[in-house]
Order: C-alpha cells, then structure tokens, then sequence
C-alpha cells in the first residue's frame, strides 16, 4: 500500500515539473463610464491551478489585489463588486474628469496600466514558477453615448478624450 502512495506521489510531482508554467492570463477588460464620470471595469480572466488553489485556501485574495492595484491609480476610494476565480468588477467614482464648454460635455479618462500589479506580483515567493499576462487580449472603453475605443494585447492603454455626442 505505502509503495502504491508513492507510485501516485512520484507521477504528481512528475506532473508537476512537466506542466507549462502558467498563470493569470487577462482576457478581456471592459470599462463603462457613466454619464457623471463613475467608471465601472469587468475583467475576465484565467487562473492556473496553482493560483486557484491559493484562492480556495485564502492565501491569495483577488478582491484584496485588485482593489489595491486600482487604488493606486485613482482619485478616490472604489468598490470590488464581484470577485471569482475567472472575473472581476471594481466600480470607480469619478473614474472620468468632466468638462462643459458650450453646453457640450467632455471627457476624459485617465490611462490605465497593469505594469504596476506585473512588478508586485514579481516580488512574491512563487513568481518563478508562473508567467502571468496582464495586458487583456481585448480592452473596450465604452461611453454613455455609445462611442467605443477598443486596444488588443495592450499591459497599457492610454487617456482618453471624447466630447459626448448630444443626441
């Protein structure tokens, strides 16, 4: 029986050493901004398994990390509105600066980058033994009058300014 054990724990650890490292792999980020300015992001995403056990154990909390990822970057306090295993929401006051001029409204958003949360994550034990990617296959800024700029494999996406359409 003890030699069945370690058959089973030999091929576990084999296993281990010849899977690819893999980690967090953003697939897509969409941000709303909302007519006061109020941004709301949804991320969707992938974890490896070694990345969803530390969320089934609580050593790791994605809620807690991305709230602290976005904070450093904002104007003010944020909401984590949803948090699993495959996505994410962060509500955003004032996430937009607003300007009228001529009874037209502008805004303008600030940049956004996940170089920040790359280099944290660089800083842990287990960041040899995973490649994560934080630049989202597709980004989506979508405004209240419908306008849309769209990045693809971007770590960075840049300020935006777009005049609100007044239909």
């Amino acid at each position: 029986m003890k030699r069945i054990n370690i058959v089973i724990g030999c091929f576990c650890i084999l296993a281990f050493c010849v899977m690819p490292a893999q980690a967090f792999t953003m697939k897509t980020l969409t941000i709303t901004v909302a007519q006061n300015g109020d941004g709301q992001m949804d991320m969707q995403y992938d974890l490896s398994l070694f990345e969803q056990s530390a969320v089934f154990f609580r050593i790791a909390d994605p809620s807690t990390e991305l709230k602290s990822a976005f904070e450093s970057q904002s104007k003010g306090p944020m909401t984590v509105t949803k948090a699993t295993s495959s996505s994410a929401g962060v509500t955003i006051p004032s996430f937009a600066s607003l300007t009228i001029r001529n009874g037209k409204t502008g805004m303008q958003t600030p940049a956004v980058s996940f170089e920040r949360a790359q280099k944290v994550l660089n800083t842990y034990w287990f960041a040899p033994l995973i490649s994560p990617d934080f630049s989202p296959a597709t980004t989506t800024m979508i405004f209240p009058d419908g306008y849309r700029e769209t990045w693809h494999d971007q770590i960075s996406i840049p300020s935006v300014t777009h005049q609100l359409d007044q239909n």
